[in-house]
Protein backbone atom coordinates (compact mmCIF):
# COMPACT_ATOMS: atom_id res chain seq x y z
CA UNK A 1 0.00 0.00 0.00
CA UNK A 2 1.24 3.54 -1.00
CA UNK A 3 0.13 4.65 2.29
CA UNK A 4 1.61 2.25 4.72
CA UNK A 5 3.06 3.53 7.62
CA UNK A 6 6.14 0.85 7.17
CA UNK A 7 7.04 3.03 4.14
CA UNK A 8 8.35 6.07 5.91
CA UNK A 9 11.29 6.48 7.77
CA UNK A 10 9.99 8.80 10.16
CA UNK A 11 13.64 9.58 11.30
CA UNK A 12 14.79 9.56 8.10
CA UNK A 13 12.19 12.08 7.29
CA UNK A 14 12.96 14.33 10.19
CA UNK A 15 16.75 14.49 9.37
CA UNK A 16 15.69 16.24 5.98
CA UNK A 17 13.31 19.08 6.89
CA UNK A 18 15.35 19.36 9.78
CA UNK A 19 18.12 20.61 7.12
CA UNK A 20 15.28 22.27 5.05
CA UNK A 21 13.66 24.11 7.51
CA UNK A 22 16.81 25.53 8.75
CA UNK A 23 17.96 26.68 5.39
CA UNK A 24 14.29 28.40 5.25
CA UNK A 25 14.75 30.12 8.49
CA UNK A 26 17.92 31.37 6.95
CA UNK A 27 16.25 33.47 4.22
CA UNK A 28 13.12 34.16 6.72
CA UNK A 29 15.91 35.98 9.03
CA UNK A 30 17.77 37.48 5.90
CA UNK A 31 14.75 39.29 5.34
CA UNK A 32 12.32 40.25 8.53
CA UNK A 33 13.57 43.56 8.58
CA UNK A 34 13.95 44.51 4.67
CA UNK A 35 11.11 45.91 2.70
CA UNK A 36 8.89 43.24 0.99
CA UNK A 37 6.51 42.61 -1.80
CA UNK A 38 3.12 42.45 -0.79
CA UNK A 39 0.18 40.60 -2.23
CA UNK A 40 -2.82 40.14 -1.06
CA UNK A 41 -4.98 36.79 -1.16
CA UNK A 42 -8.17 36.03 -2.64
CA UNK A 43 -9.57 39.47 -1.74
CA UNK A 44 -8.94 39.77 1.50
CA UNK A 45 -6.96 43.22 2.15
CA UNK A 46 -5.29 41.48 5.29
CA UNK A 47 -4.24 37.94 4.21
CA UNK A 48 -0.44 38.86 3.51
CA UNK A 49 1.32 36.92 0.84
CA UNK A 50 5.05 37.57 0.36
CA UNK A 51 7.92 36.46 -2.49
CA UNK A 52 9.46 34.74 0.37
CA UNK A 53 5.99 32.52 1.45
CA UNK A 54 6.46 31.78 -2.12
CA UNK A 55 10.14 30.95 -2.31
CA UNK A 56 10.17 29.27 0.90
CA UNK A 57 7.23 26.87 0.10
CA UNK A 58 8.95 26.03 -3.29
CA UNK A 59 12.50 25.29 -1.71
CA UNK A 60 10.66 22.92 0.86
CA UNK A 61 8.51 20.78 -1.57
CA UNK A 62 11.11 20.47 -4.57
CA UNK A 63 14.26 19.36 -1.83
CA UNK A 64 11.42 16.91 -0.10
CA UNK A 65 10.16 16.04 -3.38
CA UNK A 66 13.99 14.93 -4.80
CA UNK A 67 14.22 11.90 -2.01
CA UNK A 68 10.54 11.27 -1.82
CA UNK A 69 9.09 12.04 -5.36
CA UNK A 70 5.75 9.99 -4.67
CA UNK A 71 4.96 11.94 -1.49
CA UNK A 72 1.99 14.78 -1.71
CA UNK A 73 1.73 18.00 -0.31
CA UNK A 74 -0.84 20.34 1.10
CA UNK A 75 1.17 24.07 1.45
CA UNK A 76 -0.66 27.53 1.76
CA UNK A 77 0.74 28.95 -1.07
CA UNK A 78 0.28 26.07 -3.66
CA UNK A 79 -3.14 25.91 -2.41
CA UNK A 80 -3.45 29.89 -2.37
CA UNK A 81 -2.31 29.41 -6.32
CA UNK A 82 -5.73 26.98 -7.06
CA UNK A 83 -4.08 24.01 -6.04
CA UNK A 84 -5.89 22.01 -3.92
CA UNK A 85 -5.19 18.60 -2.33
CA UNK A 86 -7.23 16.58 -0.54
CA UNK A 87 -5.85 14.61 2.37
CA UNK A 88 -5.50 11.04 1.40
CA UNK A 89 -3.62 7.83 3.27
CA UNK A 90 -0.41 8.76 1.71
CA UNK A 91 2.05 10.36 3.02
CA UNK A 92 1.29 13.91 2.80
CA UNK A 93 3.66 16.80 3.60
CA UNK A 94 1.50 19.79 5.35
CA UNK A 95 3.67 23.11 5.01
CA UNK A 96 3.20 26.68 6.15
CA UNK A 97 6.56 28.30 4.88
CA UNK A 98 5.75 31.08 6.85
CA UNK A 99 3.00 31.24 9.29
CA UNK A 100 2.67 34.54 10.36
CA UNK A 101 2.96 36.82 7.41
CA UNK A 102 1.64 39.90 8.78
CA UNK A 103 3.99 39.60 11.47
CA UNK A 104 6.85 38.94 8.88
CA UNK A 105 6.15 41.85 6.62
CA UNK A 106 5.99 44.27 9.74
CA UNK A 107 9.39 42.67 10.93
CA UNK A 108 7.50 40.74 14.25
CA UNK A 109 9.44 38.29 15.72
CA UNK A 110 6.52 35.57 15.90
CA UNK A 111 7.41 33.89 12.32
CA UNK A 112 7.77 30.20 12.14
CA UNK A 113 7.94 27.38 9.31
CA UNK A 114 5.57 24.84 10.45
CA UNK A 115 5.62 21.53 8.83
CA UNK A 116 3.55 18.40 9.52
CA UNK A 117 3.67 14.80 7.45
CA UNK A 118 0.19 13.17 7.52
CA UNK A 119 0.71 9.40 7.13
CA UNK A 120 -2.72 7.27 6.94
CA UNK A 121 -4.42 10.85 7.85
CA UNK A 122 -2.55 10.31 10.87
CA UNK A 123 0.05 13.41 12.05
CA UNK A 124 3.08 11.57 12.71
CA UNK A 125 5.76 14.31 12.56
CA UNK A 126 6.20 17.64 12.97
CA UNK A 127 8.64 20.51 12.85
CA UNK A 128 8.04 24.34 13.99
CA UNK A 129 11.10 26.70 13.72
CA UNK A 130 10.49 30.65 14.81
CA UNK A 131 14.51 31.70 12.82
CA UNK A 132 14.14 35.08 14.09
CA UNK A 133 14.66 33.68 17.97
CA UNK A 134 16.39 30.60 17.01
CA UNK A 135 13.83 27.60 18.15
CA UNK A 136 13.14 24.72 16.91
CA UNK A 137 10.24 22.33 18.06
CA UNK A 138 9.92 18.90 17.22
CA UNK A 139 7.83 15.74 17.22
CA UNK A 140 7.55 12.06 15.97
CA UNK A 141 4.53 10.53 17.41
CA UNK A 142 5.23 8.18 20.22
CA UNK A 143 8.87 9.70 20.81
CA UNK A 144 8.05 12.85 22.86
CA UNK A 145 8.28 16.82 22.13
CA UNK A 146 11.54 19.03 21.83
CA UNK A 147 12.83 22.62 21.95
CA UNK A 148 16.26 22.88 20.76
CA UNK A 149 16.98 19.00 21.41
CA UNK A 150 16.13 19.56 25.34
CA UNK A 151 12.11 17.53 25.50
CA UNK A 152 9.62 19.78 26.80
CA UNK A 153 6.40 19.18 28.41
CA UNK A 154 2.89 21.40 28.87
CA UNK A 155 2.36 23.26 32.00
CA UNK A 156 -0.52 20.83 33.16
CA UNK A 157 -2.61 23.53 34.42
CA UNK A 158 -6.30 22.54 34.92
CA UNK A 159 -8.44 25.70 35.87
CA UNK A 160 -9.10 28.71 33.31
CA UNK A 161 -8.54 31.23 36.11
CA UNK A 162 -4.86 29.90 36.18
CA UNK A 163 -4.41 30.07 32.51
CA UNK A 164 -2.54 32.22 30.29
CA UNK A 165 -4.64 31.63 26.83
CA UNK A 166 -3.49 32.36 22.78
CA UNK A 167 -6.48 33.69 21.36
CA UNK A 168 -6.22 35.86 17.73
CA UNK A 169 -8.82 38.14 15.83
CA UNK A 170 -8.02 36.06 12.63
CA UNK A 171 -8.71 37.64 9.04
CA UNK A 172 -12.19 37.14 8.55
CA UNK A 173 -13.93 40.50 8.63
CA UNK A 174 -17.26 39.60 8.21
CA UNK A 175 -20.18 40.94 11.27
CA UNK A 176 -21.07 37.24 12.14
CA UNK A 177 -17.34 36.38 12.74
CA UNK A 178 -16.41 39.57 14.42
CA UNK A 179 -18.90 38.46 16.63
CA UNK A 180 -17.88 34.56 17.86
CA UNK A 181 -14.72 35.82 18.06
CA UNK A 182 -15.40 39.03 20.41
CA UNK A 183 -17.24 36.71 22.36
CA UNK A 184 -14.80 34.13 22.95
CA UNK A 185 -12.35 36.65 23.45
CA UNK A 186 -13.82 38.36 26.28
CA UNK A 187 -15.32 34.71 27.70
CA UNK A 188 -11.78 33.97 27.85
CA UNK A 189 -10.71 37.58 28.99
CA UNK A 190 -12.57 37.44 31.70
CA UNK A 191 -12.13 34.22 33.49
CA UNK A 192 -8.18 33.68 32.26
CA UNK A 193 -5.26 34.50 34.04
CA UNK A 194 -4.19 36.42 30.87
CA UNK A 195 -4.83 37.13 27.02
CA UNK A 196 -1.84 36.98 24.67
CA UNK A 197 -2.42 37.11 20.80
CA UNK A 198 1.03 36.25 18.95
CA UNK A 199 -0.29 36.40 15.17
CA UNK A 200 1.00 32.68 14.56
CA UNK A 201 -0.88 29.94 14.96
CA UNK A 202 2.58 27.21 14.74
CA UNK A 203 3.53 29.35 17.42
CA UNK A 204 0.58 29.33 19.69
CA UNK A 205 0.60 25.44 19.58
CA UNK A 206 4.51 25.60 20.27
CA UNK A 207 3.83 27.85 23.26
CA UNK A 208 0.94 25.36 24.69
CA UNK A 209 3.65 21.96 24.31
CA UNK A 210 6.49 24.12 26.20
CA UNK A 211 3.98 24.82 29.05
CA UNK A 212 4.19 29.15 28.27
CA UNK A 213 0.35 28.82 27.08
CA UNK A 214 -2.37 26.49 28.68
CA UNK A 215 -4.85 27.12 26.35
CA UNK A 216 -5.24 28.26 22.52
CA UNK A 217 -8.12 28.31 20.68
CA UNK A 218 -8.76 29.37 16.65
CA UNK A 219 -11.26 28.79 14.04
CA UNK A 220 -10.81 29.40 10.50
CA UNK A 221 -7.47 28.19 10.18
CA UNK A 222 -6.37 25.88 7.77
CA UNK A 223 -4.58 22.11 8.17
CA UNK A 224 -1.09 24.09 7.37
CA UNK A 225 -1.51 25.92 9.75
CA UNK A 226 -2.34 23.14 12.65
CA UNK A 227 -0.33 19.99 11.22
CA UNK A 228 3.05 20.26 12.84
CA UNK A 229 1.65 21.82 16.18
CA UNK A 230 -0.97 19.28 16.58
CA UNK A 231 1.63 16.34 17.11
CA UNK A 232 3.99 18.62 18.76
CA UNK A 233 0.90 19.19 21.74
CA UNK A 234 0.24 15.89 21.75
CA UNK A 235 3.61 14.67 22.28
CA UNK A 236 4.01 17.75 25.02
CA UNK A 237 1.52 15.78 27.02
CA UNK A 238 -1.50 18.23 26.30
CA UNK A 239 -4.66 17.86 24.62
CA UNK A 240 -6.12 18.53 21.21
CA UNK A 241 -9.39 18.62 20.19
CA UNK A 242 -12.61 20.23 18.34
CA UNK A 243 -13.38 23.40 20.09
CA UNK A 244 -16.91 21.87 20.39
CA UNK A 245 -15.80 19.31 22.28
CA UNK A 246 -15.49 16.58 19.72
CA UNK A 247 -12.13 15.14 18.11
CA UNK A 248 -9.70 17.19 16.55
CA UNK A 249 -10.16 17.10 12.50
CA UNK A 250 -7.10 18.29 10.69
CA UNK A 251 -9.14 19.01 7.44
CA UNK A 252 -12.00 20.98 9.69
CA UNK A 253 -10.14 24.19 10.32
CA UNK A 254 -10.49 24.55 13.89
CA UNK A 255 -8.62 23.37 16.98
CA UNK A 256 -8.64 23.75 20.93
CA UNK A 257 -4.62 22.64 22.23
CA UNK A 258 -4.82 22.88 26.14
CA UNK A 259 -2.47 21.97 29.05
CA UNK A 260 -5.05 19.00 30.35
CA UNK A 261 -8.15 17.16 29.42
CA UNK A 262 -9.53 19.00 32.60
CA UNK A 263 -9.43 22.83 30.77
CA UNK A 264 -10.51 22.01 27.71
CA UNK A 265 -13.34 20.47 29.18
CA UNK A 266 -14.03 23.49 31.28
CA UNK A 267 -14.10 25.86 28.44
CA UNK A 268 -15.86 24.27 25.03
CA UNK A 269 -19.25 24.94 26.31
CA UNK A 270 -18.68 28.29 26.24
CA UNK A 271 -17.57 28.85 23.24
CA UNK A 272 -19.95 30.27 20.14
CA UNK A 273 -18.86 28.14 17.28
CA UNK A 274 -17.89 29.01 13.78
CA UNK A 275 -17.50 26.31 11.25
CA UNK A 276 -15.62 27.21 8.55
CA UNK A 277 -15.73 25.02 4.79
CA UNK A 278 -13.44 22.22 5.05
CA UNK A 279 -10.16 22.69 3.58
Amino acid sequence: MSGSNEEVNLHECLELITRLARHAGKIIKSRIDKKKTIETKANNSIDFVTETDQEVEKLLIEGIKQKYPHHKFIGEESFAAGIKEELTCAPTWVIDPVDGTTNFVHSYPNVCVSIGLVVGCDVKLGVIFNPILDMFFRAIKGEGAFLNDEPIKVSGVKKLTDALVAVEFGSVRTVEFRNIVNHNINYLATNAHGVRSAGSAAWNLAQVARGAIDLYVEMGLHAWDMAAGDIIVREAGGTVIDPAGKDFELMHRRILATSSTEIAEEVYSNFQQYYPEHD
